[in-house]
């Protein structure tokens, strides 16, 4: 079955001779490390100390958010790259690097950021979100998962997910879990309420997973081994399309029912629908490698990469 869906895709880009181009572009003030649409609004987290907003309809800067720079090794002052930017109502979370290779979290709100923790904790987020307005989910690169109070400052709770090298994590719409992709392949799900593991998808990714995405109960992965893997949590099932390149980066729309990812090495993004495991279209235009495929509804979707650029496209 799996071998028929390859051939199937192959043959579908064998003979789609047309890429597809962005119908318009964002422009960062760095390359773009993570990517957030929301309520009209484009948030993009840049390693040029600081996290850019834009209006979606006019494609217009509206308000930057700073964060300060730090020293290298050297000395030398230079720009602090921001790992990732999430929303609760009016309160934005800024995770961005500090000194010794630490990281810092602010909470910017009111025109006001606030410093939650910085270098001093010792802690290496690779990325952060918010699980209500009082408590954020960090992911470390040691592959341990905390739950933050930001009201008191404090841990609720931590947990090892495993002794692999963590890369990503991703949160179900209620919030209520979260999975976590890293080196292994596997994937792990465990309840933000105490850290508890639910459940472990295994078996079709045979290296580590660059990133992972949820939506409506469907579970997409980018690996290193070429493969982008589709989990089916309702039917208990999975599949998987392979690329003739590393996927660096994955992306569902709201429904679950069509997967973006980065399948060749000119980084453009191949789109399927899932229910039909068609090709509806090879997307390109993206310069450099990409680091985030985010789709605003079921008719468009944006692409960020390590470039300024930040392309959307019609999916018909």
């Amino acid at each position: 079955m799996r071998a028929l869906l390859f051939l199937a895709l192959l043959f579908s880009l064998l003979f789609s001779s047309e890429i597809k181009e962005p119908i318009r572009s964002f422009t960062s003030s760095g390359g773009v490390v993570d990517l957030l649409y929301k309520n009209g609004k484009l948030y993009s987290a840049t390693n040029a100390s600081c996290v850019d907003i834009f209006d979606y309809k006019s494609g217009e800067l509206i308000k930057k958010i700073k964060v300060e720079k730090i020293e290298d090794f050297m000395g030398d002052l230079v720009d602090s790259k921001v790992y990732s930017v999430d929303l609760f109502d009016e309160k934005i979370l800024v995770l961005s690097q500090d000194r010794q290779g630490f990281r810092r979290v602010h909470i910017h709100q009111d025109e006001k950021s606030k410093l939650l923790f910085d270098y001093s904790k010792s802690l290496t987020v690779s990325k952060a979100r918010f699980l209500d307005e009082n408590t954020i989910l960090l992911g470390l690169l040691s592959n341990e998962l905390v739950s933050y109070d930001i009201n008191k400052g404090s841990i609720n709770w931590m947990i090892q997910v495993s002794g692999a090298k963590f890369s990503d994590f991703v949160l179900s719409e209620t919030k209520e879990i979260v999975v976590v992709a890293d080196e292994s392949g596997d994937l792990k799900i465990h309840s933000t309420k105490d850290g508890k593991r639910l459940k472990l998808l295994s078996g079709q990714n045979l290296d580590n997973v660059f990133q992972v995405d949820y939506k409506n109960s469907v579970i997409a992965t980018a690996g290193q081994d070429r493969r982008a893997v589709i989990y089916d949590l309702k039917s208990d099932s999975s599949h998987y399309f392979e690329s003739g390149f590393l996927i660096y980066s994955v992306g569902l729309s709201p429904s679950g029912r069509v997967v973006g990812y980065a399948s060749d090495e000119e980084n453009n993004i191949s789109l399927v629908d899932l229910s039909t495991k068609e090709l509806l279209g090879i997307f390109g235009g993206n310069k450099m490698t990409l680091t985030k495929i985010v789709f605003v509804d079921e008719s468009e979707f944006l692409a960020a990469s390590d470039d300024r650029v930040i392309n959307l496209y019609s999916v018909k």
